[in-house]
């Protein structure tokens, strides 16, 4: 059931979410540069990609601090959701693209030990943060608070795609074995991405757009 909140909760939760982004975009934009930096090194396809996905990581995290910024976020409910979408379908393009690039051996990945302590980093840090803003999210009723709380886990799994593919390719030479995990998480952030543009157009809970109650059993 639907429990509406007080102005005080609303606030605190508001602040909570502005908090969670601003932090998420200054992680990832540190994340980003250091994965560019090492994959340009390391000629690595799948550390360069990690540091692009972080730009669309702060593309989602943008579109909620925007929307959090006016005093009534509802009203720009639509547009965030809309852009976290497309962030969305853009990662998904770009690792899938980047994916085919490595399996076709068009790119040669080298051993880079940066790369390898950069995931390990984002694998502890990005499900944290997620599940924070999530909680957050859900409690407010922001299904583009829940939406961008999936972007950044979809960041922990390409840390762990990236982290199995650094080292496999460092210590066994298969410089494969993250483009076949990459092409599993660009399905995922498909699935997500069309979630979030479904999301806008709904009248429902929240809780509803996110699987956690049943649709008929709750008030539109």
């Amino acid at each position: 059931m639907s429990v509406a909140l007080d102005p005080t909760r609303v606030g605190v939760l508001r602040r909570r979410i502005r908090w969670i982004v601003a932090f998420t975009i200054a992680y990832n934009v540190v994340e980003g540069v250091i994965a560019l930096i090492a994959g340009g090194a390391a000629s690595s396809a799948a550390l360069i990609g990690f540091g692009l996905d972080s730009a669309v990581e702060v593309l989602s995290a943008a579109a909620v601090a925007w929307q959090f910024a006016s005093p009534d976020p509802e009203s720009r409910e639509k547009t965030a959701l809309r852009v976290i979408a497309f962030s969305f379908f853009a990662l998904a393009g770009y690792v899938t693209v980047d994916a085919a690039l490595s399996l076709f051996g068009v790119r040669e990945a080298q051993p880079s030990p940066i790369g390898i302590a950069l995931a390990v980093a984002s694998l502890i840090v990005m499900p944290v943060v997620s599940w924070l803003e999530r909680r957050a999210g859900r409690e407010l009723g922001s299904a583009s608070a829940v939406a961008d709380s999936k972007q950044t886990l979809i960041c922990a799994y390409l840390s762990a795609a990236l982290l199995a593919g650094l080292v496999l390719n460092a210590l066994l030479g298969w410089a494969w074995a993250d483009s076949i995990a990459a092409l599993v998480i660009a399905g995922f952030a498909v699935r997500e991405g069309l979630e979030a543009w479904r999301g806008d157009a709904c009248t429902v809970p929240v809780a509803a757009l996110t699987g956690d109650i049943d649709l008929e059993h709750d008030e539109h």
